[in-house]
Protein backbone atom coordinates (compact mmCIF):
# COMPACT_ATOMS: atom_id res chain seq x y z
CA UNK A 1 0.00 0.00 0.00
CA UNK A 2 2.81 2.42 0.90
CA UNK A 3 4.45 1.79 -2.47
CA UNK A 4 1.19 2.56 -4.29
CA UNK A 5 0.70 5.64 -2.13
CA UNK A 6 4.22 6.82 -3.02
CA UNK A 7 3.62 6.42 -6.75
CA UNK A 8 0.31 8.29 -6.42
CA UNK A 9 1.99 11.14 -4.59
CA UNK A 10 4.66 11.43 -7.30
CA UNK A 11 1.97 11.54 -9.99
CA UNK A 12 0.09 14.32 -8.16
CA UNK A 13 3.30 16.34 -7.72
CA UNK A 14 4.12 15.86 -11.40
CA UNK A 15 0.68 17.07 -12.46
CA UNK A 16 0.94 20.13 -10.22
CA UNK A 17 4.32 20.99 -11.73
CA UNK A 18 2.90 20.65 -15.23
CA UNK A 19 -0.05 22.90 -14.40
CA UNK A 20 2.28 25.51 -12.89
CA UNK A 21 4.52 25.48 -15.97
CA UNK A 22 1.61 25.77 -18.37
CA UNK A 23 0.29 28.85 -16.53
CA UNK A 24 3.64 30.62 -16.59
CA UNK A 25 4.32 29.95 -20.27
CA UNK A 26 0.83 30.36 -21.75
CA UNK A 27 0.17 33.92 -20.59
CA UNK A 28 2.07 37.15 -20.11
CA UNK A 29 0.66 39.43 -17.43
CA UNK A 30 2.62 42.38 -18.85
CA UNK A 31 1.11 42.08 -22.34
CA UNK A 32 -1.27 44.83 -23.43
CA UNK A 33 -4.51 43.17 -24.52
CA UNK A 34 -5.89 45.22 -27.41
CA UNK A 35 -9.48 44.59 -28.53
CA UNK A 36 -9.95 45.10 -32.27
CA UNK A 37 -12.19 44.19 -35.17
CA UNK A 38 -10.94 42.95 -38.50
CA UNK A 39 -11.00 46.21 -40.48
CA UNK A 40 -7.72 47.58 -39.07
CA UNK A 41 -6.03 44.24 -38.42
CA UNK A 42 -3.03 44.94 -40.65
CA UNK A 43 -2.18 48.09 -38.73
CA UNK A 44 -2.23 46.31 -35.39
CA UNK A 45 -0.22 43.35 -36.67
CA UNK A 46 2.37 45.91 -37.80
CA UNK A 47 2.28 47.63 -34.39
CA UNK A 48 2.61 44.30 -32.61
CA UNK A 49 5.91 43.67 -34.39
CA UNK A 50 7.18 47.21 -33.84
CA UNK A 51 6.17 47.18 -30.17
CA UNK A 52 8.70 44.45 -29.43
CA UNK A 53 11.47 46.88 -30.36
CA UNK A 54 10.06 49.30 -27.77
CA UNK A 55 9.86 46.66 -25.07
CA UNK A 56 6.08 46.32 -25.33
CA UNK A 57 4.19 43.07 -25.73
CA UNK A 58 0.85 43.38 -27.54
CA UNK A 59 -1.78 40.66 -27.52
CA UNK A 60 -4.53 41.19 -30.11
CA UNK A 61 -8.04 40.11 -29.13
CA UNK A 62 -10.44 39.89 -32.09
CA UNK A 63 -14.15 40.68 -31.75
CA UNK A 64 -16.95 39.98 -34.21
CA UNK A 65 -19.72 42.45 -35.01
CA UNK A 66 -22.01 40.70 -32.51
CA UNK A 67 -20.02 41.72 -29.42
CA UNK A 68 -19.11 45.26 -28.44
CA UNK A 69 -15.41 45.49 -27.42
CA UNK A 70 -16.43 48.19 -24.95
CA UNK A 71 -18.15 45.54 -22.86
CA UNK A 72 -14.95 43.49 -22.75
CA UNK A 73 -12.97 46.59 -21.78
CA UNK A 74 -15.42 47.58 -19.07
CA UNK A 75 -15.34 44.04 -17.65
CA UNK A 76 -11.53 43.94 -17.56
CA UNK A 77 -11.09 41.26 -20.26
CA UNK A 78 -8.84 43.59 -22.28
CA UNK A 79 -6.68 46.64 -21.47
CA UNK A 80 -7.65 48.89 -24.38
CA UNK A 81 -9.69 48.73 -27.54
CA UNK A 82 -9.34 50.42 -30.92
CA UNK A 83 -12.43 50.16 -33.12
CA UNK A 84 -14.68 53.19 -32.52
CA UNK A 85 -14.99 56.93 -32.88
CA UNK A 86 -15.45 59.32 -29.97
CA UNK A 87 -19.17 59.91 -30.61
CA UNK A 88 -19.84 56.16 -30.46
CA UNK A 89 -17.93 55.86 -27.18
CA UNK A 90 -19.88 58.70 -25.59
CA UNK A 91 -23.14 57.01 -26.59
CA UNK A 92 -21.98 53.73 -25.03
CA UNK A 93 -20.92 55.44 -21.80
CA UNK A 94 -24.26 57.24 -21.52
CA UNK A 95 -26.32 54.12 -22.12
CA UNK A 96 -24.33 51.81 -19.84
CA UNK A 97 -23.08 54.33 -17.24
CA UNK A 98 -19.54 53.20 -18.03
CA UNK A 99 -16.38 55.24 -17.56
CA UNK A 100 -14.28 54.45 -20.63
CA UNK A 101 -12.10 57.27 -21.93
CA UNK A 102 -10.06 58.04 -25.06
CA UNK A 103 -6.30 57.98 -24.53
CA UNK A 104 -5.26 58.80 -28.09
CA UNK A 105 -6.63 59.37 -31.59
CA UNK A 106 -5.83 57.08 -34.52
CA UNK A 107 -7.60 57.48 -37.85
CA UNK A 108 -10.75 58.65 -39.46
CA UNK A 109 -12.44 56.01 -41.59
CA UNK A 110 -14.57 58.31 -43.76
CA UNK A 111 -18.27 57.58 -44.06
CA UNK A 112 -19.34 57.55 -47.70
CA UNK A 113 -22.44 57.63 -49.86
CA UNK A 114 -22.28 54.70 -52.30
CA UNK A 115 -24.57 53.64 -55.10
CA UNK A 116 -25.12 50.62 -57.30
CA UNK A 117 -27.31 52.67 -59.68
CA UNK A 118 -26.05 56.25 -59.87
CA UNK A 119 -22.73 57.89 -60.64
CA UNK A 120 -23.21 61.20 -58.84
CA UNK A 121 -25.21 62.78 -56.03
CA UNK A 122 -27.07 64.87 -58.57
CA UNK A 123 -28.40 61.73 -60.31
CA UNK A 124 -30.22 60.49 -57.21
CA UNK A 125 -33.91 61.03 -58.08
CA UNK A 126 -36.77 62.26 -55.90
CA UNK A 127 -38.29 59.59 -53.71
CA UNK A 128 -35.17 57.40 -53.69
CA UNK A 129 -34.43 55.01 -50.84
CA UNK A 130 -31.15 55.42 -48.97
CA UNK A 131 -29.95 52.82 -46.47
CA UNK A 132 -28.22 54.28 -43.39
CA UNK A 133 -26.63 52.74 -40.25
CA UNK A 134 -29.20 52.29 -37.47
CA UNK A 135 -27.09 52.84 -34.33
CA UNK A 136 -27.71 56.33 -32.99
CA UNK A 137 -24.24 57.81 -33.38
CA UNK A 138 -23.68 56.56 -36.94
CA UNK A 139 -27.29 57.37 -37.88
CA UNK A 140 -26.61 60.95 -36.82
CA UNK A 141 -23.31 60.85 -38.66
CA UNK A 142 -25.12 59.73 -41.83
CA UNK A 143 -27.58 62.62 -41.52
CA UNK A 144 -24.73 65.12 -41.31
CA UNK A 145 -23.10 63.56 -44.37
CA UNK A 146 -26.37 63.71 -46.35
CA UNK A 147 -26.69 67.35 -45.29
CA UNK A 148 -23.15 68.10 -46.43
CA UNK A 149 -23.99 66.46 -49.77
CA UNK A 150 -26.96 68.82 -50.14
CA UNK A 151 -29.67 66.16 -49.88
CA UNK A 152 -31.29 67.03 -46.53
CA UNK A 153 -31.07 69.54 -43.67
CA UNK A 154 -30.90 68.50 -40.02
CA UNK A 155 -32.86 70.21 -37.25
CA UNK A 156 -31.63 73.24 -35.36
CA UNK A 157 -29.64 72.34 -32.22
CA UNK A 158 -28.71 68.98 -33.74
CA UNK A 159 -27.11 66.78 -31.06
CA UNK A 160 -25.33 64.27 -33.30
CA UNK A 161 -27.77 61.43 -32.69
CA UNK A 162 -29.97 59.84 -35.33
CA UNK A 163 -33.74 59.57 -35.65
CA UNK A 164 -36.45 60.37 -38.17
CA UNK A 165 -37.32 63.49 -36.20
CA UNK A 166 -33.79 64.87 -36.72
CA UNK A 167 -34.48 65.72 -40.38
CA UNK A 168 -35.73 69.29 -40.81
CA UNK A 169 -35.89 69.53 -44.61
CA UNK A 170 -36.03 66.72 -47.17
CA UNK A 171 -36.71 68.44 -50.53
CA UNK A 172 -36.30 65.24 -52.56
CA UNK A 173 -38.60 63.24 -50.27
CA UNK A 174 -35.89 60.66 -49.79
CA UNK A 175 -36.80 57.55 -47.82
CA UNK A 176 -34.08 56.93 -45.25
CA UNK A 177 -34.02 53.26 -44.21
CA UNK A 178 -32.06 52.42 -41.02
CA UNK A 179 -30.36 49.01 -41.16
CA UNK A 180 -27.59 47.32 -39.20
CA UNK A 181 -24.36 49.07 -40.18
CA UNK A 182 -22.73 45.80 -41.22
CA UNK A 183 -25.58 45.19 -43.69
CA UNK A 184 -25.39 48.57 -45.44
CA UNK A 185 -23.39 47.22 -48.45
CA UNK A 186 -25.95 44.44 -48.96
CA UNK A 187 -28.85 46.85 -48.51
CA UNK A 188 -27.47 48.99 -51.35
CA UNK A 189 -28.52 46.27 -53.80
CA UNK A 190 -32.14 46.85 -52.80
CA UNK A 191 -32.16 50.61 -52.22
CA UNK A 192 -29.66 51.67 -54.88
CA UNK A 193 -27.96 54.09 -52.46
CA UNK A 194 -26.35 53.41 -49.09
CA UNK A 195 -24.35 55.30 -46.49
CA UNK A 196 -21.52 52.94 -45.52
CA UNK A 197 -18.80 53.17 -42.91
CA UNK A 198 -15.33 52.95 -44.41
CA UNK A 199 -14.18 49.86 -42.55
CA UNK A 200 -17.32 48.00 -43.62
CA UNK A 201 -16.96 49.30 -47.18
CA UNK A 202 -13.39 48.01 -47.39
CA UNK A 203 -14.50 44.57 -46.18
CA UNK A 204 -17.19 44.63 -48.89
CA UNK A 205 -14.60 45.33 -51.59
CA UNK A 206 -15.38 49.04 -51.94
CA UNK A 207 -12.84 51.85 -51.77
CA UNK A 208 -13.25 55.50 -50.91
CA UNK A 209 -12.80 56.29 -54.60
CA UNK A 210 -16.05 54.41 -55.28
CA UNK A 211 -18.07 56.76 -53.05
CA UNK A 212 -20.25 59.44 -54.62
CA UNK A 213 -19.42 61.65 -51.63
CA UNK A 214 -17.49 61.18 -48.40
CA UNK A 215 -16.25 62.84 -45.21
CA UNK A 216 -12.87 64.47 -44.78
CA UNK A 217 -10.45 64.53 -41.83
CA UNK A 218 -12.35 67.52 -40.42
CA UNK A 219 -15.24 65.31 -39.21
CA UNK A 220 -14.02 65.53 -35.60
CA UNK A 221 -16.80 63.54 -33.88
CA UNK A 222 -15.87 60.54 -35.99
CA UNK A 223 -12.16 60.38 -35.34
CA UNK A 224 -11.30 56.88 -34.12
CA UNK A 225 -9.62 56.40 -30.79
CA UNK A 226 -7.70 54.05 -28.53
CA UNK A 227 -9.86 53.73 -25.40
CA UNK A 228 -9.13 52.53 -21.86
CA UNK A 229 -10.80 52.41 -18.46
CA UNK A 230 -10.47 55.79 -16.79
CA UNK A 231 -8.41 54.40 -13.92
CA UNK A 232 -5.83 53.09 -16.41
CA UNK A 233 -5.53 56.12 -18.69
CA UNK A 234 -2.17 57.30 -17.32
CA UNK A 235 -0.43 53.92 -17.27
CA UNK A 236 3.02 54.25 -18.80
CA UNK A 237 2.73 51.23 -21.09
CA UNK A 238 -0.59 52.47 -22.50
CA UNK A 239 0.89 55.91 -23.14
CA UNK A 240 3.80 54.25 -24.94
CA UNK A 241 1.29 52.35 -27.07
CA UNK A 242 -0.40 55.60 -28.08
CA UNK A 243 2.97 57.16 -28.98
CA UNK A 244 3.81 54.13 -31.10
CA UNK A 245 0.54 54.42 -32.99
CA UNK A 246 0.96 58.15 -33.52
CA UNK A 247 4.51 57.85 -34.87
CA UNK A 248 5.48 58.96 -38.35
CA UNK A 249 6.31 55.34 -39.26
CA UNK A 250 2.79 54.15 -38.42
CA UNK A 251 1.29 57.09 -40.28
CA UNK A 252 3.17 56.15 -43.45
CA UNK A 253 2.25 52.48 -43.04
CA UNK A 254 -1.46 53.33 -42.88
CA UNK A 255 -1.27 55.58 -45.93
CA UNK A 256 0.52 52.97 -48.02
CA UNK A 257 -1.44 49.96 -46.81
CA UNK A 258 -4.97 51.33 -47.08
CA UNK A 259 -4.49 53.48 -50.19
CA UNK A 260 -6.24 56.51 -48.72
CA UNK A 261 -9.22 54.63 -47.28
CA UNK A 262 -8.08 55.45 -43.75
CA UNK A 263 -6.75 58.89 -42.87
CA UNK A 264 -4.26 59.04 -39.94
CA UNK A 265 -5.61 61.77 -37.67
CA UNK A 266 -3.60 62.64 -34.57
CA UNK A 267 -5.02 65.48 -32.47
CA UNK A 268 -4.79 66.22 -28.75
CA UNK A 269 -7.40 64.90 -26.34
CA UNK A 270 -8.19 68.52 -25.42
CA UNK A 271 -9.09 69.28 -29.01
CA UNK A 272 -11.02 66.03 -29.34
CA UNK A 273 -13.13 66.96 -26.31
CA UNK A 274 -14.63 69.88 -28.26
CA UNK A 275 -16.08 67.62 -30.95
CA UNK A 276 -19.73 68.52 -30.22
CA UNK A 277 -19.02 72.07 -31.34
CA UNK A 278 -18.80 70.75 -34.89
CA UNK A 279 -22.48 69.74 -34.93
CA UNK A 280 -24.34 72.45 -36.74
CA UNK A 281 -27.24 73.15 -39.04
CA UNK A 282 -25.36 74.42 -42.07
Amino acid sequence: MSKKRGILTLLVIGLLLLVGCSKSTSSNDDAIKVGIRSSELRTWEYLKDRAKEEGLDIELVHFSSTYDPNEALRDGEIDVNAFQHIAYLDTFNTKTKSDIVPIGTTIIAPLGIYSSKYESIEEIPDGSQIAIPNDQSNWGRALLLLQEAGLITVVDEFDGFGGEEKVKENPKNLELIPVDGFNTPRAMEDTGVSVIGNGIAVEAGLTLKDALFHESATAKPYINIIAARSEDKDKEKLQKLVSLYQSEETKEFIKETYDGNYIPTFITLEELATYKETYSNK
